[in-house]
């Protein structure tokens, strides 16, 4: 079957602007190391072979030998030298790939973030410029990378991909080459360190590199590539006018909402015996009958629960609505409804059923009995019913309309002469077919048609034709008045229906825009509140697990009804069939951990709602739905790494009491002996440094004990964080009072800048934090030189705590390790003499509290900056 004109005219259209500008060319594979940019540069030479003009623009070998190799003899396009925070970086020079104009340029890495100070935040946005001057452009990505795999490869891999590519880019692709290799083989490259430097091949095998999670990534690339090639097929086949499907997509259509629901999950077991893709169509004629309104939505709205792309058409032929949506979306078996005694009764439905089985196609039409009509098969047949009501606003204006151009046809009559005054009622029609239903247009025919033939047609003031010329003017008159009015009345309701579904598709844009930047489920639900009530005109009330807005704007027995909307998933209050009596309207928001519940409460009460006001609605819900459970999704994965960074700290712990408890004991219990056993004969001064001993490693054990206290608190109740909004400047002063009582000699400067925020924390951890980082400090830093204490804001989202020594400092290369449990030194918190918790431990608490610390050098030759950041925005929903 030829596809419309229309559709056809498009593709070409878009065909012909897409071959004025460059052709994108990737690379794709499932995981580093398959041989992307191997492939990319292997083309770079053959085309060089054919004389194109190619250049590199950017290409990462990442030490790879024959990967360099490869790069030798190709056109290379020096990178920009870029001045950032002290350093010389390089990024790819985008004006001079301009300037030069080559006919293909070579770009590696397509998921790059580029610098701060460069034109474009992301590689792919310098290749749309590339591509809008006509450069074609070849380059290589990661399947990892793409923005709407995201999730889905955090879910199988635990790894957070921060680099994406949005996939509406990827619309600009002309061809896309699979990189492939068998999991075996790449693991052998990567263990031969041809993917990965040595260092980093243990890490990548026991993370990244696992055999599971490569399989599941060449699934997701396999699927990728197929996917493009059926849109580009699909594209190609609406430019030359005819499609056959290649892959498998099941489309089950709707065009009676009354017994849907069944249709719709019968055809979910089916799609999932077949493990293929499914849509599911509603095809209304006109506007949408009253009581259909909430029947549509909730089938609809099961349909997109269940996995299927749902599409809502309006169409005046069904049967050929049908068939154009099959053809558009490459649908390849088409799942019909068979209500056996309607296709006798109804010429609609037979013509339906006749025009999709004797028209050529290339699709497969399955013909599906529905049991809730086969139940119910003695209920009487379906009525057909005026779409609404006519109102007197209809009336009177068709009445007035008819009235002026009766007086317009008068007047061209009696004072110009105008014979041809059939037009002048023809017009007549139109100007109320534009503005009532069609009944009334029809009735305004006719009523015409009298007042013509009656005042105007001889013999005049009698519904008598004299000649049969005039016979057959009048009833030419009725025929044209009556197709144009349908005409007219048709063109109105398409008109209503496009503005109704441009304004349906500007409020959901401007609720997810106003959505996408929700950080917690207050942002969501004030954000959701405030823009229903603008949309709706109406009051609205949300809750989403035990967060709720002001409770008081219910009664007693409406925030028991919305308690069992939220328990039960099912919506209950006005427009329900369950304690219907209430002026709210409670919605159900099922989501991924705690379900939450919409009241809706209207101005002015209404006893039913409009298919296109449902229609809002549940659309507005789904977003509402899905970035609440983004936003638990991510609360999660918080509480999850909390829960990771607080059993590393128990670990921590329980494998330092050993170590750190014993020395002091050791050597308490040994002094004690002495004097036990040879008090006597000890002198006196011996007998003082052995009690002065004593008091020291008690002192010490004491502390170690009150570390171990402080410490244990994160894993009471559920491993949280008691959080309190404290100043820093107390929780240092604390730190420092608790180290010069061991420590009198020991001199701390402090420098605390006027403007800082406060922080939510656990006051105790944070405190023993800083004291372990000041106490390890004070063990290298020469006697009398102070320890400097430095607290800043850091870009107005993280507390910087630098305590700086100016001790011999710490070697590059060890400025990592000292933060591991037992690393033994001379220097840094691991002597012989260290605590043992020391900066484990702190590394631990600061990484409970989401922050980070790092060592650093101090000073060019000498000296330690450890360096403690606290996010301020800690609190959570």
């Amino acid at each position: 079957m030829s596809l419309d004109r229309d559709v056809r005219a498009d593709a070409w259209l878009s065909y012909s602007k897409r071959e004025e500008q460059g052709r994108l060319t990737l690379f794709l594979g499932a995981a580093p190391g398959v041989g992307k940019t191997y492939a990319m540069l292997s083309r770079a030479h053959e085309l060089m072979m054919q004389k194109v003009h190619v250049v590199v623009g950017v290409v990462e070998t990442h030490g790879r030998v024959e990967t360099e190799k490869l790069v030798l003899g190709l056109n290379v396009i020096p990178r920009k030298k870029i001045k950032y925070k002290h350093h010389i970086l390089e990024e790819m020079d985008l004006d001079a790939i301009l300037k030069i104009k080559p006919k293909v340029v070579l770009v590696d890495e397509l998921a790059h973030t580029n610098m701060k100070t460069s034109r474009h935040e992301h590689r792919w946005q310098d290749v749309n410029e590339l591509l809008d001057a006509g450069i074609d452009v070849y380059s290589t990505l990661n399947i990892q990378h793409l923005e709407s795999l995201n999730d889905i490869v955090q879910r199988v891999t635990g790894a957070n991909v921060n680099e994406t590519v949005p996939d509406a880019f990827f619309q600009r692709l002309k061809d896309i080459r699979l990189i492939d290799l068998p999991i075996s083989e790449l693991l052998e490259r990567l263990k031969q360190g041809k993917v990965y430097v040595s260092e980093q091949t243990q890490y990548a095998l026991n993370g990244f590199f696992k055999p599971n999670h490569l399989t599941a990534l060449r699934d997701l690339a396999l699927q990728f590539v197929a996917e493009n090639v059926d849109i580009h097929y699909r594209e190609n086949g609406h430019s030359v006018g005819k499609i056959i499907p290649i892959q498998s997509h099941l489309m089950l259509v709707i065009y009676d909402e009354k017994f849907s629901e069944s249709l719709i999950r019968r055809a979910h077991r089916i799609v999932e015996r077949r493990n293929t893709r499914w849509s599911v169509v509603y095809i209304e004629r006109g506007s949408p009958k009253s009581q259909k309104t909430f029947a549509v939505t909730q089938t609809l709205s099961l349909a997109r629960q269940l996995g299927a792309e749902t599409h809502f058409i309006y169409h005046e032929n069904i049967a050929s609505a049908i068939l154009e949506t099959a053809y558009y979306y490459g649908v390849s078996q088409i799942l019909l409804e068979c209500p056996v005694r309607w296709c006798i009764a109804s010429p609609k439905f037979y013509y339906i059923f006749r025009k999709i089985l004797f028209n050529p196609h290339p699709f497969e039409v399955t013909f599906m009995q529905n049991d809730d009509l086969i139940k119910n098969h003695q209920q009487p047949m379906p009525k057909m019913t005026i779409a609404r009501k006519i109102t007197l606003k209809e009336v009177t204006e068709s009445i007035v309309i008819i009235t002026l151009g009766l007086l317009c046809a008068s007047i061209l009559d009696r004072y110009v002469g105008y014979n041809d005054l059939a037009l002048i009622f023809i017009l007549t029609v139109m100007a109320v077919a534009v503005r009532t239903q069609m009944l009334i247009t029809i009735l305004s025919v006719f009523a015409c048609f009298i007042l013509y033939n009656y005042f105007f047609i001889e013999p005049r003031y009698t519904l008598q034709i004299s000649a049969h010329e005039g016979v057959i003017t009048v009833f030419l008159f009725l025929g044209c008045a009556l197709v144009v009015g349908r005409l007219a009345s048709q063109l109105k309701e398409k008109i209503r229906n496009l503005k109704v579904a441009n304004s349906i598709a500007m409020q959901l844009q401007d609720l997810e825009r106003k959505l996408s930047n929700c950080l917690t489920l207050k942002d969501v639900m004030d954000i959701a509140k405030m823009h229903m009530e603008t949309t709706l005109q109406a009051n609205v009330w949300l809750q989403i697990g035990n967060h709720h807005q002001n409770i008081d704007a219910l009664s007693e027995k409406e925030v028991v009804a919305a308690n069992w909307t939220q328990k039960n998933l099912q919506p209950c209050g006005h427009f329900t069939k369950t304690l219907n009596q209430s002026d709210w309207w409670f919605i159900p928001l099922p989501l991924q951990k705690e379900h939450g519940v919409v009241g809706i409460k209207y101005l002015q009460r209404k006893k039913q709602l409009s298919f296109e006001e449902q229609r809002l609605i549940a659309l507005m819900i789904e977003d509402i739905i899905q970035t609440a459970s983004r936003i638990q999704l991510s609360l999660q994965l918080e509480d999850a790494r909390v829960t990771n960074e607080t059993e590393k700290l128990r670990s921590a712990l329980l494998s330092s009491v050993s170590h750190d408890l014993r020395s002091p004991l050791a050597a308490m219990i040994g002094a004690a002996d002495t004097l036990r056993y040879f008090g006597k004969e000890v002198p006196e001064h011996d007998r003082i440094e052995l009690l002065d001993m004593i008091h020291s490693e008690g002192g010490r054990l004491d502390r170690y004990i009150q570390n171990l206290l402080d410490m244990t608190r994160l894993g009471h109740e559920g491993l949280t964080l008691a959080r309190t909004i404290i100043s820093i400047e107390d929780v240092i002063d604390s730190a420092i009072t608790r180290l010069t009582t061991y420590q009198p000699n020991l001199k701390i400067d402090t420098y605390i800048s006027s403007n800082l925020l406060e922080i939510s924390v656990h006051p105790a951890l944070i405190e023993q934090a800083i004291f372990n980082v000041l106490e390890n400090a004070a063990k290298f830093s020469p006697p009398h030189v102070p320890i400097v204490v430095n607290v800043t804001n850091y870009e107005d989202q993280m507390l910087q705590i630098d305590v700086i020594d100016k001790g011999v400092g710490i070697p590059e290369d060890e400025r990592e390790e000292i933060f591991n449990m037992f690393y033994t030194m001379q220097r840094g918190d691991r002597n012989p003499i260290g605590t043992g918790l020391g900066l484990t431990i702190v590394k631990a608490i600061v990484g409970a509290h989401m922050g980070k610390i790092e060592a650093l050098s101090a000073f060019e030759t000498y000296g330690t900056l450890v360096r403690i950041q606290l996010p301020l925005n800690l609190t959570k929903e």
